[in-house]
């Protein structure tokens, strides 16, 4: 098995990416040059690209961690945005800022959203020591999204809901993208939302089962 982090990429997306339909050139020249082991804990380097989720965080609670996306699942969703050279595009959950590295070279410029202090920190350094640049990494509520800097070209959630706040559509161009997984494990549907004329539109593209990001599920009634 090779440990050349170059060769690993290039495996990636031959055989993660183009073997599940991501066909977007863009995305798969970023992925295929954005060093992924840069942006995992130094333990977990040498998994940097296995075809699984890489839990970057716990943040000490159970339910609370945090965790770099499969490869797939995350072109694929990139790829469901469409996301133009000229888009301003908001990422919500940034983590440690891999996805937001991709989002450099497809996009305009970034606004990188993390509720997580020490993430949002290393998302920050990480993103600067290897000049991408295009990104500011901003630490706020997820649910909120990041208004000051509204309306976006497109929203990408890093993870799985139960439901988008309303709040988020209003932050969106008309004419923009939102998307998402909605639901976790075998019932996970990727989204997209679509805005025109000030009305929201969905539909349902893929099955992606993806870990979920925290604050956005419903609070489990209590039944007798």
């Amino acid at each position: 098995m090779t440990t050349d982090p170059a060769s690993q990429r290039q495996k990636m997306v031959d055989g993660q990416l183009r073997t599940t339909d991501v066909v977007n050139p863009a995305i798969l020249a970023a992925m295929g040059s954005v060093p992924r082991e840069s942006f995992v804990p130094k333990a977990l380097q040498p998994l940097a690209y296995i075809d699984e989720d890489i839990c970057v965080s716990s943040a000490g609670q159970e339910g609370a961690e945090r965790y770099l996306m499969e490869p797939s699942p995350q072109a694929k969703l990139l790829q469901l945005a469409d996301i133009k050279p000229d888009d301003v595009v908001l990422e919500i959950g940034c983590g440690t800022g891999y996805c937001t590295a991709v989002l450099t070279l497809i996009a305009g410029s970034v606004i990188a959203l993390e509720s997580d202090a020490h993430l949002a920190s290393v998302a920050s350094q990480t993103l600067l020591d290897l000049d991408y640049d295009s990104a500011a990494v901003v630490e706020g509520d997820l649910r909120d999204g990041y208004a000051s800097e509204a309306p976006y070209d497109v929203i990408l959630l890093n993870g799985a809901l139960d439901e988008v706040p309303e709040g988020l559509f209003d932050q969106l161009k008309d004419g923009g993208r939102l998307v998402a997984v909605l639901g976790t494990g075998g019932t996970g549907q990727a989204t997209l939302w679509t805005k025109s004329g000030g009305t929201v539109s969905s539909r349902q593209h893929f099955n992606a089962a993806v870990r979920p990001l925290p604050g956005f599920q419903r609070e489990k009634l209590f039944e007798f």
